[in-house]
């Protein structure tokens, strides 16, 4: 049962919630997980003038995701950051390149689900999930949240990301903040989630 984390992370936030979705995808027996990030868009001279080069060529190691990995996959876990309320442009071009899968039916039935983050507490974590489905139902996958039996989405005694759409982080609007334990502990549950009802849906 093949699990894949596609992810585009432009200061690194995305990138480690990517890295514990995988740990918890990867507790569930039978699933072969794999991570992979979206081609970048932006010229380095643009990177380096938002402070984002030293991270993108920190994540050099990460492979760069083809359309044809989706096919492979029996879940799908996007990581987004949040742009006004929706995906960022690298994940929007990535996935407006999956016309012929959607053509040949090649994701129909597979499980797909989302994580996010965002610069501010309402910054649009929810908005940008939700309006990530558009795409996944448009190609007859089968969504995945995050569910209240992760409880620590209830919390009030920190700010924290999380929802039922899905696992999220707040960066802070210097982008110093790094995804909390709690945050991690949602990401970790939402992968694991995913991987057990793909896998029952693979029998």
């Amino acid at each position: 049962m093949n699990v894949l984390i596609v992810y585009y992370s432009m200061y690194g936030h995305i990138h480690r919630m990517a890295e514990a979705v995988k740990e918890g995808a990867g507790s569930v027996s039978g699933a072969n997980v794999q991570i992979c990030r979206v081609p970048e868009t932006l010229p380095e001279e643009v990177l380096e003038k938002m402070g984002a080069l030293e991270t993108q060529q920190s994540l050099a190691h990460v492979p760069i995701c083809k359309v044809g990995d989706l096919a492979a996959a029996d879940a799908i876990i996007f990581g987004t950051p949040t742009r006004f309320g929706n995906m960022c442009g690298q994940m929007r071009q990535f996935l407006d390149a999956t016309g012929g899968l959607w053509a040949k039916g090649a994701l129909v039935g597979k499980v797909g689900s989302v994580f996010t983050s965002s610069a501010t507490q309402h910054g649009g974590q929810e908005s940008t999930i939700l309006s990530f489905h558009f795409t996944l139902l448009h190609q007859g996958m089968v969504i995945v949240g995050l569910p209240y039996t992760f409880t620590g989405q209830m919390r009030i005694d920190e700010i924290t990301g999380g929802s039922p759409y899905g696992a999220s982080t707040i960066a802070g609007g210097d982008g110093k903040r790094m995804p909390s334990e709690n945050e991690l502990a949602a990401a970790r549950f939402q992968g694991k989630h995913v991987a057990e009802i793909a896998a029952k849906l693979s029998r």
